[in-house]
């Protein structure tokens, strides 16, 4: 059976259309590593959050591989070269709304829409620190 492509790079583009369409400024989180091309001077932690909306992004193309722009950085252009699977995440810049990936992976988000693979959380658990948090009923 062939391999079916990633959602992903299809995701990144539903994403952005609906940042762009609603007037938010669309940004991407990055996870660096050696085939990504961006300023690194601006680099931190390993990672790069870039506003790639049509007023500081130009000739973006989101591949399904590789997101191509040319961005300014203190004034200069610069072109950068981002493969999709470091795209941690997409998001409006404005309201956070967007979504999150596993980065250096080809799958799709991280919120799994199969039912069957989530289990509920033991009551008896509790809650881990750092995570997001959840709502529990109480009896």
């Amino acid at each position: 059976m062939p391999e079916h492509t990633s959602t992903k790079p299809y995701l990144l583009r539903a994403v952005y259309e609906w940042c762009v369409d609603n007037g938010y400024t669309p940004y991407i989180s990055v996870v660096v590593d050696a085939r990504t091309r961006v300023p690194m001077e601006y680099v931190r932690n390993g990672g790069i959050v870039l506003n790639i909306g049509p007023l500081a992004a130009s000739r973006l193309q989101m591949g399904n591989e590789l997101i191509e722009c040319t961005a300014r950085f203190s004034g200069a252009a610069q072109e950068l070269l981002i493969p999709v699977a470091a795209v941690a995440s997409i998001y409006a810049h404005e309201n956070g709304h967007g979504m999150s990936f596993e980065p250096g992976k080809k799958g799709a988000a991280r919120e799994s829409d199969n039912e069957a693979s989530r289990t509920p959380p033991d009551p008896n658990d509790p809650p881990k620190p750092g995570g997001k948090p959840t709502l529990r009923r109480v009896k």
